[in-house]
């Protein structure tokens, strides 16, 4: 089970598999301080066997069309995570995430990568919208979406339990007629 993307001359985009574990874990664990602040699984991911089995759980699931996790190759590089965490076949609609190791912030890897996710979602798999949700105080989570076109549709109060609080979601949407390609 293969599948890779090319976004542009410096990325691609890999589905993840184990030769990418030791990997991902550094990435990882090296930006735990700058991660942990947005995203809740840092805690459930102290050492490789975590990663592991992150991937084996990802490629489980992109095998039963549910989801699917690439790594993000920067310069041949893995540099990050980019994906859909969920698909709603029914609805045609698909959900992106994504995270950077923070020594690769600000060179536009985000931004090129989820608009090569959501341009894929919408030409190969037919997608009718693409969600993106991101805390509402992440400013730079928010400013890929934003810089890519979708529209803020509102907040969900409450939405995720981040290790001692809850922060609301800003959810930002596209639809396959507004979009302009990438």
């Amino acid at each position: 089970m293969m599948f890779v993307h090319v976004v542009d001359e410096e990325i691609y985009l890999k589905l993840v598999d184990q030769n990418d574990a030791v990997r991902l874990f550094e990435l990882t664990d090296r930006s735990r301080c700058h991660l942990k602040k947005w995203l809740p699984w840092l805690n459930d991911t102290n050492n490789v066997n975590n990663t592991r089995q992150y991937i084996k759980e990802s490629r489980d699931s992109f095998a039963k069309h549910k989801s699917m996790n690439t790594a993000i190759i920067y310069k041949n590089e893995i540099v990050g995570v980019a994906g859909f965490n969920e698909f709603d076949w029914n609805n045609r609609a698909g959900s992106i995430g994504y995270w950077l190791d923070q020594h690769y912030s600000g060179r536009g890897i985000i931004v090129r990568s989820v608009g090569a996710l959501t341009n894929f979602a919408f030409t190969e798999l037919k997608m009718n919208r693409v969600e993106i949700r991101a805390a509402k105080e992440n400013i730079k989570s928010r400013a890929v979406a934003e810089r890519l076109g979708f529209q803020l549709e509102g907040f969900i109060r409450d939405a995720e339990w981040l290790y001692d609080h809850f922060v609301d979601h800003a959810v930002y949407g596209m639809l396959a007629k507004e979009w302009e390609g990438f």
